[in-house]
């Protein structure tokens, strides 16, 4: 039996690596970035990803199989994912875990739910249902398997101008942690302004979740980070309904909105110990700067007016004409 078995294994073998080289010439074919950003970006499917993680992105892309039950969280980087894992791991898992027994009391929400394109993704079948997964990948780019499955995904979007300056002083941090060059928050906003950040151009990933969330509501929700901040109990009943997991009138009577809410605002994620200065396994980044103020309307602090006017104006053009409209303070 082990001499029948050893032949299938080493296809198995041979078949990996073969797309690996395969996946290796596609990359090294794509357009390249040349604005200032680390680390190079290839422009794949009309979005620009991150060469370090975008053999992860190709291989999840075309072997990924969703279950009906899955629960996708997607966002541009910077528009509060880290606040929506932690909500959404709590309102999902609440019948058995509570604020005092919660893994997010000593796990970076970011361990919690995973970025499918920052691991292998290969045990997650291992998970309980529903899982929960994340990406920053655009909709076009998704697997076939979670476009046509039952399962459903929680999109969150946030105020360009709050973004540049929120994923400004992220990359200057992990650049200051590897020694690295780093740049101005001029150079950076220009990169911003012509599409090639993380998984960008911003104005496509939104759109493409927006106008997927109004042809099928039930597949996709869309969240705008605002809105979380004016009125967090009624976001998270409007998630809740969503997920099929709605808020009883005992719990809404019992404060259980009002304790994840706490739980999960960014004073108590920050004082935590486990999101302290220790690293993210897996990258170079520290927990903490998942962390940094998570206001509204900080861009004032750090913008010209003509920046703003700028991406005032590109944002005009490429999202409004479909409905998509922010509240900036």
């Amino acid at each position: 039996m082990a001499h029948q078995q050893l032949p299938s294994q080493s296809a198995i073998v041979g078949t990996e690596e073969h797309e690996q080289e395969a996946i290796d010439e596609l990359i090294a074919l794509l357009p390249i970035s040349q604005c200032l950003v680390h680390p190079v970006h290839r422009l794949y499917q009309n979005f620009w990803c991150p060469i370090t993680v975008l053999p992860n992105v190709i291989t999840f892309q075309r072997h990924f199989k969703a279950k009906d039950k899955d629960i996708v969280l997607i966002s541009h980087p910077k528009s509060g994912t880290t606040w929506l894992k932690a909500l959404v791991f709590s309102v999902v898992n609440r019948s058995h875990l509570d604020i005092s027994n919660t893994p997010l009391l000593t796990s970076n929400p970011h361990e919690v739910i995973p970025f499918i394109e920052h691991k292998p993704w290969s045990d997650l079948d291992g998970l309980a249902e529903p899982r929960l997964l994340a990406t920053h990948i655009p909709y076009l780019s998704l697997p076939k398997s979670i476009k046509e499955s039952n399962c459903q995904i929680i999109y969150i979007c946030r105020n360009t101008l709050d973004t540049v300056v929120s994923s400004w002083h992220f990359l200057v941090e992990a650049a200051q942690l590897m020694d690295e060059q780093v740049w101005s928050l001029e150079e950076h906003f220009e990169t911003c302004c012509q599409g090639q950040i993380l998984f960008g151009p911003f104005w496509e990933h939104m759109l493409g979740y927006w106008k997927e969330s109004l042809e099928r509501p039930s597949k996709v929700l869309f969240l705008k980070y605002e809105d979380l901040k004016e009125d967090i109990g009624g976001q998270l009943k409007k998630l809740a309904d969503f997920v099929g997991l709605p808020f009883t009138k005992e719990e809404e009577g019992g404060g259980v909105i009002e304790e994840i809410a706490k739980m999960c605002s960014l004073k108590t994620l920050k004082d935590l110990e486990a999101n302290g200065s220790s690293k993210l396994p897996g990258t170079t980044f520290e927990k903490r700067s998942f962390f940094r103020k998570g206001e509204v309307g900080d861009w004032t602090n750090h913008l010209t007016p003509s920046m703003v006017d700028r991406l005032n104006s590109i944002m005009q053009e490429k999202i409004t004409p479909f409905g998509l409209q922010f509240k900036t303070r």
